[in-house]
Order: structure tokens, then C-alpha cells, then sequence
């Protein structure tokens, strides 16, 4: 009797996990980074640190979905990541390992060409094609987009993220998007947030091998702050390459900043020289005295099985400070 007991619940369980729906990915990542005057304030023989470290990032998605009798599809998703710590809070912290943590949930609602997001989500200008562009070395430590102040709605891995909504409609080459949080924390490139309703919006077409992407954000702070950005982004043969160009009003304890609330602008591409080794590069500036400059190039060597050898180098400098330069070298693989 204890042995058909035994087997009903065993059999009863195995049923019920092959009717859930989770399931797991994400990538692993480890190497070696450089920033030349890391230790800034401070020097890294004063506060135990180099500029020299070892970097590493493990990120896991966890997926949950369900599908109703008529098609409509619901999910939600939590990220546990760990990664080391990249300045110093204490002596020797920079370059120290850091403990996973689990993010703000996300939840969505999907049905045919129409996709609602609730919680921790990433929004329009986040989820924007081409505003990212290519992104160069194995931390992505150098992007097209770096004079862009604008603090939009973006999915947060690490923290719990803003409670917001997204929602994204597609038919065939077209798709429109809209994010709205409420009291959102807008701080640009302040050190003093700044709170209001924020909401951000794009469109976006495909025609033949090119993708245009026009998005627009605004938050409703003391100053409005806005954004509106455009995005151009291909493929033909073996390169593909993005566009990016915008106009933004960001502010500071409620006044406008004048050296960020400017143009911005940027291109970056991949060009592959071979079916495994691919060359990166990316350059973003801005019109603005406080605009960030930053330009760099990386390569990225895949072994197969979701593993590969990446790396970059570039240089990073804010108005007319002090050009810094960053490198990198490692290796990822994805599950």
C-alpha cells in the first residue's frame, strides 16, 4: 500500500511539473578590465585599489507563462545576477566579487500582435531598435548613445525597477510602442532627482534590409524634461550598421541644464571578416559643453556552442575633462 501510495504522489508531481511552463537562460561572462584612473578620487595606491581588475557577471532569467484555452498568453519574469564591484566604497572593494540578488518582477499579457508589460519593465525608448546600437568590448563599456541624458523608463536588472507599464502593437513591418510610470525619479545627468509622471512612445518601420525607429519621452518635473530621438539602422552583407541622432531638455533641482539639454548623436556597426570573428565599433558626442564623448573598437569570436572570446578598447571623456581610456578581454558563454 505504501509503495502505490508512493508512486500516485510521485506520479501526481512529475504531472504537475510537466504542466508548468518555466524555464531558464541567460549567459556567464569572466575576464580582465582596464580603466585608467579607476581609483579617481584617490589614487590606487592610496585606497588598496588598481585599475587593473577581474570582471565577471552570471545573469539568469526566470521565465513563467501560462496560455488560456483562447490564445492569450500570460508570463512574468524575475533575474537573479551577481556581479563584482566596480568602485571602491570601501578599501580594496573595486574588483571584489558581489552577491546574486533577484530583481523586480515583470509581468506580461500577450495576444497575437499586441504585448502589455506591468512592473519592472523596460520601456519605449528602452525597447527602441537601433538606440543601442553596437555596443563594443565584453562589458559594453562604450556605446553610441553616450550623450544622451535623458534618464528614461529602463528595466533594471539588479534593483527592483520603476512600476510602470508597456505596451507594444505590431503589424508586419510596423510596431508602436508606449511606457508610462507614475512619480518616476528623473535626475539626468543631476545628482538631485527630480519627480513626475514620466511616459515615453516610438514607432517603427521596416522596409527591405532597414529598420527606422522615431521615439519621443517626456516626465512632467518643476522643468519638463523631454527627449526625441531617431534611429537608422541595416544590414547588407557581411556589415550592419546604426544611426542615432536626438534632441533632449533635461534639468537640475528644477532648472534647466544648459550643457546637456542639446543635440546628441552617434553611429556604430559590425563588420564580419570571417563566419566566426566579427569587428565592432561605436562613436557617440553630443553639442552640449557637458556632453559625453566616447568612441571605441572590439572584436567578437565565437567557438561555437554559445560561447565566445570578446573584447574591446575605447576612450571616454565629459565636456572637457580628462579622456579616459578602458579596455577589455574575456569570455562568454550563453545558456
Amino acid at each position: 500500500m505504501k509503495k502505490i501510495l508512493f508512486a500516485s504522489t510521485a506520479l501526481i508531481a512529475t504531472a504537475g511539473m510537466a504542466a508548468a511552463d518555466i524555464n531558464f537562460s541567460g549567459y556567464g561572462r569572466f575576464g580582465i578590465s582596464y580603466e585608467e584612473n579607476a581609483g579617481t578620487p584617490g589614487t590606487a595606491t592610496l585606497n588598496g585599489s588598481s585599475d587593473t581588475i577581474i570582471v565577471h557577471r552570471f545573469r539568469m532569467n526566470i521565465d513563467g507563462s501560462a496560455e488560456t484555452d483562447s490564445g492569450v498568453r500570460f508570463s512574468a519574469r524575475v533575474r537573479l545576477q551577481a556581479d563584482e564591484q566596480t568602485s571602491d566604497t570601501a578599501p580594496t572593494s573595486r574588483g571584489e566579487a558581489g552577491a546574486a540578488g533577484l530583481n523586480g518582477a515583470r509581468f506580461s499579457v500577450e495576444y497575437e500582435g499586441l504585448r502589455v508589460d506591468v512592473g519592472n519593465v523596460a520601456g519605449a525608448i528602452d525597447n527602441m531598435p537601433g538606440y543601442y546600437g553596437e555596443e563594443i568590448g565584453l562589458e559594453y563599456f562604450v556605446g553610441q548613445y553616450s550623450a544622451a541624458n535623458y534618464s528614461f523608463l529602463g528595466y533594471s536588472s539588479g534593483g527592483a525597477g520603476s512600476n510602470g507599464v508597456y505596451v507594444r502593437y505590431a503589424m508586419g513591418d510596423f510596431a508602436v510602442a508606449a511606457s508610462y510610470d507614475q512619480a518616476s525619479s528623473a535626475s539626468g545627468t543631476s545628482t538631485t532627482a527630480l519627480v513626475g509622471d514620466r511616459w515615453d512612445i516610438h514607432a517603427a518601420y521596416t522596409f527591405g534590409n532597414i529598420t527606422a525607429a522615431l521615439g519621443y519621452g517626456e516626465t512632467d518635473t518643476t522643468v519638463k524634461q523631454d527627449i526625441l530621438v531617431l534611429t537608422l539602422g541595416g544590414s547588407w552583407g557581411a556589415f550592419s550598421g546604426n544611426l542615432i541622432v536626438g534632441d533632449e531638455s533635461v534639468n537640475a533641482a528644477g532648472v534647466a541644464d544648459a550643457t546637456t539639454s542639446d543635440t546628441f548623436y552617434g553611429i556604430s556597426g559590425t563588420y564580419d571578416v570571417s563566419s566566426a570573428t566579427s569587428i565592432g565599433f561605436t562613436y557617440g558626442d553630443g553639442s552640449g559643453t557637458g556632453d559625453r564623448q566616447q568612441y571605441g573598437i572590439g572584436v567578437n569570436h565565437d567557438l561555437g556552442g554559445g560561447v565566445s572570446l570578446r573584447g574591446g578598447i575605447g576612450n571616454s571623456k565629459t565636456g572637457a575633462g580628462t579622456s579616459t581610456t578602458r579596455a577589455d578581454f574575456g569570455a562568454r558563454f550563453n545558456f
